[in-house]
């Protein structure tokens, strides 16, 4: 289900971040997220850098932390795996009108990136993800993705996508056992959401030669 908030954590300190792997780490962290997030967000000033009120900041951080932790369960087979794809999400162009020139295929289905934009977040994605040797599409939902990887034998997944994608993409990735790495939006929103690209840059690079 969908946020009922909206969500901007582009300018939040890194080290809020950093505890969240670390958090993601600590066994039973679900018992004591509550308390926790109180205290990370007081340490940080999260609640005026965020605009969220406790409640929502502890429905999203505990959302976050399970992300991390899958990816940390995942990673050792994620890194065996060779033929990788990249799926990033398209609200996060910087342009949904005429000026994006990107094309839309209806048949993968996926957008492709025409380099319109060099400070565009996705075009900058699109640009890592070939640089690493990774098939890449830029998907309008999270219900193109079984079409895609029903046709491609991928056995490694990276995907961009809001927190509630990502984990409802979990149970299906698990279901054909394919190991998958995520980054989760840092802003939300159906335009101009937002993601840290130098994490997606270190996740794309594990065990690229």
């Amino acid at each position: 289900m969908p946020y009922r908030f909206s969500f901007d954590l582009s300018r939040v300190p890194h080290a809020f971040f950093n505890a969240l792997v670390e958090m993601a780490y600590q066994k039973n962290m679900h018992k004591k997220i509550a308390w926790t997030v109180r205290r990370l967000t007081e340490k940080l000033n999260i609640q005026e850098i965020g605009g969220l009120n406790m409640a929502d900041v502890s429905t999203l951080i505990e959302d976050l932390v399970d992300i991390h932790l899958h990816n940390i369960m995942e990673r050792e087979r994620f890194q065996k795996s060779k033929r990788r794809a990249l799926f990033l999400p398209h609200c996060a162009r910087k342009y949904m009108d005429g000026r994006c020139q990107a094309s839309f295929d209806p048949d993968v289905p996926s957008y492709y990136c025409h380099s319109c934009s060099p400070d565009c977040l996705v075009n900058q994605a699109v640009a890592l993800g070939r640089d690493c040797g990774y098939d890449i599409y830029i998907l309008p939902g999270g219900t193109c993705l079984p079409m895609i990887l029903e046709r491609n034998p991928y056995d490694g997944v990276v995907g961009v996508a809001c927190s509630q994608e990502i984990k409802q993409a979990e149970a299906y990735l698990k279901s054909r056992s394919l190991p998958a790495q995520a980054v989760y939006l840092i802003k939300n929103g159906c335009a101009n959401t937002k993601f840290n690209l130098r994490c997606l840059e270190e996740i794309l690079r594990l065990n690229v030669s």
